[in-house]
């Protein structure tokens, strides 16, 4: 008897506009049947916070199921699959911010303290009603409001009210450990979770030299069992999802330095100039040095960027 078919996933990634503390994703393209034509889970690089001003239906966090209405917010963390279905057109609007930079400037100077600010809130994905929790949901709908209207002293005000919200969270997070799992704890079926630490670890170390065997070690596998079961659920390879993340990195470095490509290919894990080249045309069809002179083009690409098109690459 074969194997299983397993679904394939999306990585969505987005990028954080330079200067400021999040991505909002706001106004009418955002009114829509959510999940029409689709049938993938995805995942994202930032923290999302979604906030539904009107509308019904089902939310997925890794193939589990939850209802939604009107007045609920959700917030996921990196690396969490998760789609949102509806029947009819609802109305959600998001903001995504970085974690990791976010609790940075919360604890500067103390990594220890960084670290297990990162883990908390990370810790879980949540689905909340409005009613109950309704500190965390003026927060989120003042963030959406300043990023909307964009009044004087708007990106500080954000930033400020982003550092509440993630306060809050850690706070929630941390009185609810006695009544809900966390990430690792969920049971595992060969499904995204169980190789979690793998696209954990290369969203940490994707500068170093990693191999598919430290990989595997992180998820407790074999290599050959965890190659196989990377390729099942990404619909990619791991050495080129490895090279995907570093692309995408470089991307982000050439947005916000003029370094050389010599030192954004280093910095981004890629041995020398020539592989960083062909690994950069290869997911992203140009040259890094096309894409340095014309690099608005390149945000909406990635936005739409979806991991399953790449089986065999």
């Amino acid at each position: 008897m074969g194997r299983k078919k397993k679904q394939t996933i999306e990585f969505r990634f987005y990028e954080i506009p330079q200067g400021h503390s999040c991505l909002a994703l706001l106004g009418d393209k955002w009114i829509r049947v959510y999940g029409e034509g689709e049938n993938t889970l995805h995942f994202h690089n930032l923290f999302e916070v979604g906030y539904c001003r009107y509308g019904d239906g089902e939310m997925v966090f890794d193939e589990r199921d939850y209802h939604y209405e009107t007045d609920m917010f959700s917030a996921i963390p990196p690396n969490y699959p998760h789609t949102t279905l509806s029947e009819d057109e609802n109305f959600w609007e998001y903001f995504f911010f970085d974690p990791e930079a976010i609790v940075t400037g919360l604890y500067p100077d103390n990594v220890p303290k960084q670290r297990e600010a990162l883990a908390i809130i990370n810790k879980r994905a949540d689905l909340m009603n409005a009613s109950e929790h309704r500190d965390m949901a003026e927060i989120i709908k003042r963030i959406m409001e300043e990023m909307r209207d964009k009044n004087s002293y708007y990106k500080e005000t954000t930033q400020n009210l982003i550092n509440t919200f993630v306060l809050m969270l850690m706070r929630m997070h941390k009185s609810m450990d006695a009544e809900a799992p966390t990430l690792t704890e969920m049971e595992t079926g060969g499904d995204i979770v169980s190789i979690k630490p793998a696209i954990t670890y290369i969203e940490e170390h994707y500068a170093d030299d990693i191999r598919a065997q430290e990989l595997a070690n992180v998820c407790n596998m074999s290599e050959t069992h965890f190659r196989r079961s990377f390729v099942d659920i990404i619909n990619m390879a791991p050495m080129d999802y490895l090279n995907l993340v570093r692309v995408q990195k470089a991307c982000d470095t050439m947005k916000k330095t003029e370094h050389s490509m010599e030192i954004v290919a280093v910095e981004c894990g890629f041995g020398n100039v020539s592989t960083f080249n062909r690994n950069f045309k290869k997911f992203l069809g140009t040259s890094p040095y096309q894409w340095k002179k014309n690099k608005d083009n390149y945000v909406g690409k990635l936005l739409d960027y979806n991991i399953h098109a790449l089986k065999g690459w």
